[in-house]
Parts: C-alpha cells; sequence; structure tokens
C-alpha cells in the first residue's frame, strides 16, 4: 500500500495527476491528513465516494508504533518506535519555556562512527522514508494531545540516530511537509538540520532556498583531534568544512551553530577553546556546549562543570557567542542511541 504520509505537497501534485486526478486533490488530502489529522479515509467528507474507495483500496495512513516509552522527572519524553519492518528508532519530546521540541532519527542506525556516540553502537541499516520522519512527529502530537488538546510538538531538531545528510531527499520533503502552511505549519526557524559534515550537501543545502536552521556537529578543533573522534574528518578536513560553512552563510544569509560536546581531558582543555576561537574567526557562527551523556560501552568521561564553565569563559572572552545546552532526561537514556542499542541487546 502506498502511504500519502510519504508525500510532500509538490509531490503529492505530481502523483494526483499521474494518476488522473486534478491537481487540487493533493491540498485537499493535505489539509485531511495534517490540518484536521484524520487518517480515515472515510471521514474526508469533500471527497467523493468513488476517490475515497480508491483510496482505500490503494493507499494507507501508517504510522509507526510505540514500542517501549520512557518518561523523565522532567518532562522528557523518550520513545523507541517499531517501523513497519520490525526496525526500531528513537525520538525524543523535549520540553523548553519556549515549546515543546522534537529530536527525530533520520535512519535505522548510523554509519559516521562518531567514537563518542551511542547511535553507532548499532551499524546503519537502513535510511527512513518520508512517512517514517513525519511519523515521529505525530506520535509524539498524540502523546501530546492526550496532556491538553491544544498541544504540538512546536520545534524540530534533525539530531538523533543518523546523518541527515546521508538521507537528504527523504528529510527535505520531510522539512517541506513540517514548514508548510498546510502541513505541519512548523515556522522555518524552529526547525534545525544536523550534519556531521558532509561537505557536498552542505553546498546543496545552501541553494535550497530554506530559511531552515543548520547546525554542524564539530567536537573538535582542528584535525588531529577530529580525525581520533569523528571518521566523517578523513573525508572532509576542517578546512573544507569551513569552506563549506563559510559558502553557506553567504548563498543563504544564515548562521550555523556548531555543536561541540564536551569530554574529559580530550577537548575540553584551554587549548582547544582557543584554537576554536581561532577556527570559527570570520564566520557568524554560535557554539552550543554540551555536557557529554555517559555511555558505558564507551570510553569517554563528562567533563567537569568547572571546565565545561572554563571552556565557556574563553569562547566569551574572544567574543565568541556561545551557551551551554540545557540537559533533559538524565534519569532515563538520555543518550542519543542508547534506548535502543540497550533494547537490541535485551532481544539477542
Amino acid at each position: 500500500m502506498n502511504n500519502l504520509y510519504n508525500y510532500s505537497l509538490s509531490k503529492l501534485e505530481d502523483h494526483m495527476l499521474s494518476i488522473g486526478q486534478k491537481k487540487y486533490r493533493a491540498t485537499q488530502l493535505f489539509k485531511w491528513i495534517y490540518e484536521k489529522r484524520v487518517d480515515d479515509f472515510d471521514l474526508m467528507s469533500d471527497i467523493s465516494l468513488k476517490f475515497r474507495e480508491d483510496l482505500k483500496n490503494n493507499y494507507c495512513l501508517i504510522k509507526p508504533k510505540i514500542y517501549t516509552k520512557q518518561i523523565s522527572s522532567d518532562g522528557t519524553i523518550k520513545l523507541l518506535l517499531e517501523l513497519e519492518d520490525g526496525n526500531k528508532i528513537e525520538t525524543v519530546l523535549m520540553r523548553y519555556n519556549y515549546g515543546n521540541v522534537a529530536c527525530v532519527s533520520s535512519e535505522v542506525g548510523c554509519n559516521m562512527g562518531c567514537a563518542f556516540c551511542a547511535s553507532g553502537l548499532l551499524k546503519k541499516k537502513r535510511e527512513l522514508t518520508v512517512s517514517e520522519l513525519i511519523g515521529q512527529i505525530l506520535v509524539l502530537d498524540d502523546l501530546l494531545k492526550l496532556e491538553d488538546e491544544s498541544k504540538r510538538v512546536t520545534h524540530v531538531v534533525v539530531m538523533g540516530t543518523g546523518e541527515p545528510f546521508d538521507n537528504y531527499d527523504n528529510v527535505l520533503d520531510f522539512i517541506r511537509i513540517l514548514n508548510h502552511p498546510h502541513g505541519l505549519a512548523i515556522g522555518a526557524r524552529h526547525i534545525t538540520v544536523s550534519t556531521c559534515g558532509i561537505v557536498p550537501r552542505i553546498y546543496d543545502y545552501a541553494k535550497e532556498g530554506l530559511q531552515i536552521n543548520l547546525a554542524i556537529s564539530l567536537h573538535a578543533p582542528n584535525d588531529a583531534l577530529r580525525n581520533r573522534i569523528m571518521a566523517i574528518n578523513h573525508t572532509y578536513p576542517l578546512d573544507e568544512l569551513m569552506k563549506a560553512v563559510k559558502y553557506y552563510e553567504k548563498e543563504a544569509n544564515r548562521r550555523v551553530t556548531f555543536e561541540y560536546i564536551l569530554l574529559k581531558d580530550i577537548n575540553d582543555t584551554p587549548e582547544c577553546a582557543k584554537e576554536l576561537v581561532k577556527l570559527i574567526k570570520g564566520t557568524l557562527a554560535y557554539v552550543n556546549l554540551i555536557p557529554f551523556n555517559p555511555v558505558k560501552e564507551l570510553k569517554f568521561a563528562r567533563s567537569s562543570e568547572t571546565n565545561v564553565h572554563r571552556f565557556l569563559d574563553i569562547l566569551m572572552k574572544n567574543g565568541v557567542t556561545a551557551t551551554i545546552r540545557k540537559e533533559f532526561g538524565t534519569d532515563i537514556d538520555a543518550a542519543c542511541g542508547q534506548l535502543r542499542a540497550k533494547n537490541e541487546k535485551h532481544e539477542l
């Protein structure tokens, strides 16, 4: 069955024309699916009975199923979702004072090989479809609706398991559904896509004409260190990455966020902070410092609070705008990929 959640509006318009329907059918369906959140074709009252029968016979509206749910004392919800083929992915809802933020996965597993990341404990099996990407938001919205009819996901970060730019086309269609006024109508400035540094795709993304935020998972200020902890750097070293960042800033007229996980005695030294200042000098970027969530299978340790604030202070005194990311879900499987890895081991 053809899952209608797989289509952006423009692709659904093309599909409607290809099956002999009028182009406006796509907008009709989009409004029912996303504005009214209807997943039963029989309830789509302004669509002819004949076309509704065609929809029932040839199409579906299937979302991932909740396999495991964890709720933190701070209200964070972490879901392990089961897909139609039995694969499982993680999705997280974090509650900020400005809204409900969903962190979505883009792949089943991850092949980027970042040494400190729990996502890489289970290698990539496949990319997620558009329906599996948008389904993560719809499932979270269903949970929020149980709390309050008016509650919705208001912000989305594509920072879960997987490398979003390794699933570029599907992630972009997902973003278009999120952002479209007849889709989920989430503002462009409320959506962020993160990449560990797939340089050719940064150039592509710069030309898309989107106002969606871009985050770069940096985590080291020099090639020697980044080579040790991020395999991607062997393919796209920092010089190439920074050229792409500057191109993006100029072409898209947007600044990037550099994500920087602080690892004890590895990348949290004053020398690293000073190198980072030099590396990003000349960009508009700001730095998001992230306390490390320990993963027992990995050898890395969390930086002390003293080192975290010392690092921040050096950046700020040298004119770099930086913040320390607020932590969520520390009493559950907080690190990205941790819940799925634990479940896979249990099943084995």
